[in-house]
């Protein structure tokens, strides 16, 4: 008895698995989505950052059209267009990295400069920045992965050209999980997926 195979529902918008490209690793130009303040789960002030690939980046609107891929009900914007700056170090002053995502932000847009307070989030929506993006190692499901993530902020101003950084592997083979780094930057997991910002 021959079955005639009926075509699956969204077959033209479900992408194949050949077609998926990685981030390049380097220098991009960066919109950002949305900021969001919250705290961490020890009760640190902290920002998660929700941002995407410009126009005029190798690699435009990457995270938008992964999301719009994703095939799942409950969608979600891709980890590894998140980031999240805790705002203070770890002796109560200003965090390097909240520094450097501020001044980036502020160079890459001419006349922009933070508005302190009730506004502050509101600000950065659709604002340009540059990141440089990298290998980082992480465990999660009890194995180790390389994951390409966005190591650091810095302005548009020869964000392209900025060159590819060492890889960040776990000190001493240890298994530390979701780990903050000295800068205020805590690293997510790839599979981990947020909520979608806006």
């Amino acid at each position: 008895m021959e079955i005639k195979m009926k075509k699956p529902n969204n077959y033209e918008a479900t992408p194949a698995s050949g077609d998926y490209v990685p981030v390049a690793l380097g220098g991009h130009l960066l919109i950002i989505k949305e900021v969001a303040e919250m705290q961490s789960r020890t009760g640190k002030d902290m920002i998660k950052v929700f941002f995407d690939f410009a126009s005029g980046d190798a690699q435009p609107a990457y995270f938008s059209n992964v999301f719009r891929d994703d095939v799942r009900p409950d969608k979600k914007w891709p980890a590894a267009g998140t980031t999240y700056l805790l705002t203070e170090d770890v002796d109560g002053n200003c965090s390097r990295q909240f520094k450097t995502f501020i001044t980036s932000v502020e160079k890459s847009n001419p006349g922009f400069r933070v508005d302190w307070g009730e506004g502050f989030t509101r600000g950065f929506q659709n604002k340009l920045t540059g990141g440089v993006f990298g290998i980082v190692e992480e465990e999660y499901n009890d194995k180790v992965h390389k994951n390409r993530k966005l190591r650091w902020f810095r302005s548009t101003e020869g964000v392209l050209e900025a060159p590819v950084p060492e890889e960040k592997l776990l000190a001493n083979g240890s298994r530390s999980r979701l780990p903050e780094d000295k800068d205020g930057f805590i690293s997510v997991p790839e599979g981990c997926q947020e909520e979608l910002p806006f």
